[in-house]
């Protein structure tokens, strides 16, 4: 007689994140949550006047390298470890002097540290827990998250998908683009967002760093652009 065939089964397991969790973390990274992102341009104000940035294409590739050389990789690593040592006030002192340490302008460190303070603001309403003192925005991020018991990687990838939501929003009433336009942006920038949360997972503080040095730059001339609407 003929061998019976084999019968293959695969088994997809998935981790369902906590309703409350969930509700949470779309409240808390929501665009419209009051952070103040939207005064913010990262540099993209300085970057679209000086012509690097035109159309969607170019503001995506500009994104992409935000995202993967710049702030992006950067604050997922913060963000990760801040997670891990929600419960250790020493360590984010630690982890708040590395980000003020690391950011490249003035306006950025103040961007970081705004955001940071009005996020810890915002959020009290669901949390007792006191965040950390004038910490710059992923640091507080992860430090509520963290002790929220949100999961580290859900929180990385909200955290990236506003960065990049607030960055697009920035270029569209700039550029101008179109909102089609700027969603055709964001959609395509998914891949980016879900490998960067995944290459960051297993990152030390001594990975941090980065090569977006035309970002930088743009954050640096921005401080003495004649005209501007944003205030980094």
């Amino acid at each position: 007689m003929p061998a019976a065939p084999r019968i293959i089964t695969t088994i997809i397991t998935t981790t369902m994140t906590d309703p409350r969790h969930l509700v949470r973390l779309l409240a808390w990274m929501s665009p419209a949550f009051p952070t103040g992102g939207f005064a913010y341009s990262h540099g993209l104000e300085w970057a679209i006047e000086a012509g690097d940035i035109t159309d969607a294409g170019t503001l995506s590739t500009w994104l992409h390298d935000v995202l993967r050389h710049g702030a992006g990789w950067t604050d997922s690593v913060l963000l990760r470890h801040a997670h891990r040592s929600a419960a250790s006030p020493e360590t984010l002192r630690d982890l708040t002097a590395l980000a003020i340490a690391v950011a490249p302008a003035r306006e950025r460190r103040d961007e970081a540290l705004n955001q940071g303070r009005a996020f810890a603001l915002a959020a009290s309403p669901w949390t007792t827990d006191a965040p950390p003192a004038d910490a710059p925005y992923p640091v507080v991020v992860g430090a509520l998250t963290g002790s929220q018991r949100i999961p580290e990687d859900d929180s990385v990838i909200a955290y990236l998908q506003v960065l990049a939501t607030n960055l697009i929003s920035a270029a569209v009433r700039l550029i101008p683009l179109g909102q089609t336009d700027g969603l055709r942006v964001l959609a395509g920038l998914e891949p980016t967002i879900l490998a960067l949360a995944a290459g960051s997972r297993s990152a030390t503080l001594d990975d941090i760093g980065g090569c977006a040095f035309r970002s930088d730059i743009a954050a640096m001339r921005h401080e003495t652009q004649y005209t501007r609407l944003f205030r980094s």
